[in-house]
């Protein structure tokens, strides 16, 4: 077991996870994509302010869920076991719909990055993200299947959630360092592309069926 003051983590569980949260980390996605354009038109500030901003807005739904959801699950198995498999189906569609959507391309968050009143680039960072309802949804479905029900949930799923936007954080600080020639192999290969959203969601689908499967 992993022990982080009273939190009490297989550590079976918790391989699993921080395997699952750095694939999905270094996977392009909508969140990776705003941080590079934003990088591209206001330079290596503004990226990581961006990036940043995003981290906080992250660790906002973290806090919220865990406060929340901890309530519903020390109150009974049967609703730990409901949200179980419900954040074990939610992955797995959200790998499939990863698997059959148009490829991504940056230019696709240039709408975003326009927005009126952008203003600074740090609190448009955690807006973006607090607004983000998927972002929720993504903590409330991932977070929960690797916490020991019999242990303190709240340190377990605030040390998890953490570590995943330190993660998330981490291949966003990369990307607007490595901007110019990340948009320029992006820009370049649509297959590179494509295969990076594969992996993405094959890992989800994978991780939705081991977490359905597990006890």
């Amino acid at each position: 077991m992993l022990h982080v003051g009273t939190t009490m983590i297989s550590s079976a569980h918790f391989f699993v996870f921080l395997t699952a949260a750095t694939l999905l980390a270094v996977s392009p996605g909508p969140g990776m994509l705003y941080v590079l354009a934003r990088s591209l038109r206001g330079g290596r500030r503004v990226g990581l302010a961006s990036s940043f901003g995003t981290a906080a807005g992250g660790l906002a739904h973290v806090v919220a869920a865990g406060l929340g959801l901890s309530a519903v699950l020390a109150r009974s198995a049967s609703a730990f076991l409901i949200v179980k498999y419900a954040g074990a189906l939610y992955l797995i569609w959200l790998g499939a719909r990863a698997l059959l959507a148009k490829t991504p391309t940056p230019s696709g968050t240039a709408a975003t990055v326009d927005a009126p009143g952008a203003g600074n680039p740090f609190w448009q960072g955690v807006s973006t993200e607090v607004l983000n309802p998927k972002t929720a949804l993504f903590f409330l479905a991932f977070i929960p299947q690797f916490v020991t029900h019999d242990a303190p949930l709240v340190p377990q799923f605030l040390l998890l959630g953490t570590i995943s936007v330190v993660l998330n954080t981490s291949a966003d600080v990369l990307v607007v360092m490595l901007a110019v020639p990340l948009q320029r192999r992006l820009g370049a290969s649509a297959l590179w592309r494509r295969r990076q959203q594969q992996v993405s969601g094959l890992a989800l689908i994978g991780l939705g069926g081991y977490v359905a499967a597990s006890s």
